[in-house]
Formats: C-alpha cells, structure tokens, sequence
C-alpha cells in the first residue's frame, strides 16, 4: 500500500511533467469529474432481473458463470452496487432495466408498470445525488418467444410492447422529473430472423410504425431523452437484424432521438469509435454501450484496450461530452460481479482520463499545418508521460482505494456478504 506523501510526491512530479506539455492535470481531473458514467444494474444478477428470476433469457443473451453471490432481490442489488460505487471516484449514474421493478410480491404486467414499482430505485439515486437511466425489456417474455416484439407480424403482439415501451417512456420522466436530470430510456429489441429471409424491408416498416406509435406521447426532453439501439447479430438472429445500425441511423436523424452505440453490438472488425464524429454531424446526440466484444460476442467486462482509449478521445479531443451519453453494458457470471463493475468503470473513466491529459489544441494545430511528424512524435511520447501518477492521485484525493487495495475491499465485501447467499 503506498503512503499518502509517496502519493503526493508522485503525483507533483508528474503534474510539473505535464505542466512541461502545457498539459494543466487539475484541470483534466476537474473535468473527469463532470463525465458521469450509468452503471447498469444488470452485472450485479446476470441479467435476470425480479420479475421472474428463474426464467431463461432470450433474445441474443446469455450470462456464462456461475459465480457465488449474485443479488437475489433488489435490496441486495443496491447493496452490492453502493459497494462498487464507493470504490469508484465520482458521482455517477444507474441504468434500470423494467424487469427490475418492485411490485411488492405482486404480478404486475410489464405493460401496466408505472413510476410507484421504482420508488424505492428513486429514492436510492436522490439519497446519493445521482440519476437513473432506464431501459424497456423486449426479451424473455411469453410475447417475445417468436423472436420478434416491436416488428412482429401480429398486430395484438406490436401493440402489448407498444404500450409497454409507452409506459417506459413515462417511468424515466418519472425518474428525470425526480431527480433533475434527463433520464436516458433506450430501445433495444432483438427481432431478426436466424436464417436468410425474403422479406426484409415488411418488419422493418412494422418497427418504424411501431416507434413512432411510441413516440406519439410529447414527454419534455428536460425529464426524458429517447434513445434507439442497433444490433447486427444475435443468437438466434444470425442472418439478420431487423434493428439494423442503418435502420436507427435513419430513424434517430428523422425523428431527433438520440442514437445508441454498443462497442459489441458490429462486426468483430468495425469499432464505434470512427462513427461517433460521423454520427454526431447528423443527429442531437449519442448513447454510447461502452462493452467488449471477443470474436462474434459481446458484452465482456471493459479493459483499457485501445478501442476504449479512442472511444474516450472522440469525446473528449472533440468536446462533445454535453451530447454523449456514457453507459456500461456488460456482464459476466464467472467472476465477481462487484469487482467487474469496479473494474469496467474504473477502465471507463482512466481512458477518459488519459484522453483529457493531451494538449488536443496544439496537436489538431500540426494537423492543419500537415506537420504529421511532429503530431506522430508527440502522440508516441504522450504514452510514456506519468499517467498513472495521476490517476492514483486522482482516486486518493477523491477518497477511493488506490491501486489494487480496492480488491482487497472487494475480497472482504464477498466473505462477509456475498458469500452467505
């Protein structure tokens, strides 16, 4: 464990390193702290939710592991999360799914949930100053077992998720009335066909129609943003996609939603991060999935690779933050849940982090001026400045565990918590 004046030492020499740049660190980690981060409640039980926990999941997801621990009911779920987020600098954000609302033992329909099943959410966020994003779930339901929901060929099925996407939309004004701050509600759905179809263009005008039914009702912007998420694969829908990235491109850019992102949710070649500038150019903002894809999965718990790292430059280098919405969606039942929310967004906000200790200004200059040796040579030598001295400083003076002491705490949480489950 390193001493607090080693720390301070540490941290001095490399903020007079970055001075030397004309890189100012108080002021990188004075905007760290304005980048919130939505935890999504979904690691902390694989998924499941308190609707029907034993139930299988569908529609492309699955949760591998089975790790001792996992919450079993809400107040466990909020347990476990106020643990992580005192092991992560910053105030941030939660991300609901609908199946996690607390209907008091009761069997509520998703298509009848309202605000009062996530007061207990609402009155956690507001004790900590946070706000909520929430989420409809379009999967592991009766009405969702053709694999097809919002473009279903069965107008009685469009209709039972067109209501329930409607009373999602009044939960997160609900949530962003409450709180003071937007709530983020995201569409996803995992309509597509496993095999090659004839047909394409049919559920995806079904789909359109059925957003727009969704839609219809004027909610203020200053309660709840909209945001629709694209897909290209899923188990099950190999072969085609109905909520394709083109499709929702269009759509966001005509109907002023914003535009969904998922780092795992395109071809393993492709990267979100060249279409978040492309993206921006054309829509009012975006909702990035910050995840890890590996080969034709997704949703692995976030490292600090390269993707992530140039995910945080194109919000940062290009000052868009106002118009990016940051949320994390992974989950992995092999490991801790604790420790890989910690993990993820600790990642998340060093990336952002080292994107904000550049001197952007001075490096965009050499691009214009065509000076791509000098931009090349500052860039390489830009890897090997003291990152991590202010990263540690950045955690001790935001009163979190410094380097891997946060494991430690993690390692007692799970003796005296988790593992009595």
């Amino acid at each position: 464990m390193m001493s607090e004046q080693f720390l301070n030492d540490a941290y001095r020499l490399a903020k007079e390193s970055y001075a030397a740049w004309g890189i100012d660190t108080e002021a990188a980690m004075a905007a760290l702290d304005a980048l919130p981060i939505s935890l999504h409640c979904w690691q902390g039980d694989d998924v499941t939710g308190f609707e029907a926990p034993d139930t299988a999941l569908t529609g492309g997801i699955m949760a591998t592991g089975a790790y001792p621990g996992k919450a079993r009911n809400a107040e466990e779920l909020r347990i476990d999360l106020d643990k992580a987020l005192s092991l992560i600098p910053g105030t941030h954000r939660l991300n609901l799914h609908a199946i996690y609302a607390e209907t008091g033992g009761k069997a509520v329909d998703r298509a009848d949930l309202g605000p009062e099943h996530f007061q207990n959410w609402i009155g956690w966020a507001k004790e900590k100053g946070m706000g909520l994003d929430f989420n409809p779930t379009l999967f592991s339901h009766p009405k969702s077992a053709d694999g097809f929901t919002l473009s279903h060929p069965d107008k009685s099925i469009r209709d039972y998720w067109i209501k329930h996407c409607q009373a999602c939309r009044r939960i997160g004004a609900a949530f962003g009335e409450a709180l003071g701050t937007p709530c983020v509600t995201n569409i996803w759905i995992a309509d597509g066909f496993k095999d090659v179809p004839v047909d394409r263009m049919s559920p995806r005008q079904r789909l359109m129609d059925s957003l727009d039914a969704i839609l219809t009702e004027n909610i203020s912007k200053a309660h709840n943003l909209d945001a629709v998420e694209s897909k290209l694969f899923g188990i099950g829908s190999e072969a085609c996609v109905v909520g394709s990235h083109e499709f929702y491109m269009g759509y966001a850019a005509t109907r002023k939603t914003l535009l969904c992102l998922d780092a795992g949710h395109f071809h393993p070649t492709e990267v979100i991060s060249n279409k978040i500038s492309a993206s921006l150019l054309f829509l009012e903002g975006l909702l990035l999935h910050v995840s890890r894809p590996v080969r034709w999965d997704s949703d692995h718990v976030v490292i600090l690779d390269d993707e992530l790292q140039a995910i945080a430059q194109e919000i940062v280098r290009h000052k868009q933050a106002d118009r990016i919405h940051i949320g994390l969606d992974f989950f992995d039942a092999s490991i801790n849940r604790v420790a890989a929310w910690v993990i993820g967004t600790r990642n998340t906000q060093k990336a952002l982090l080292l994107a904000l200790l550049e001197n952007t200004g001075e490096l965009a200059s050499m691009e214009r001026d065509f000076n791509y040796t000098d931009r090349l040579a500052y860039l390489e030598e830009l890897k090997s400045m003291p990152f991590g001295a202010v990263w540690d400083y950045y955690c001790m003076s935001r009163g979190v565990p410094v380097g891997r002491v946060w494991l430690d705490e993690v390692k007692s949480y799970e003796a005296a918590t988790l593992a009595k489950r």
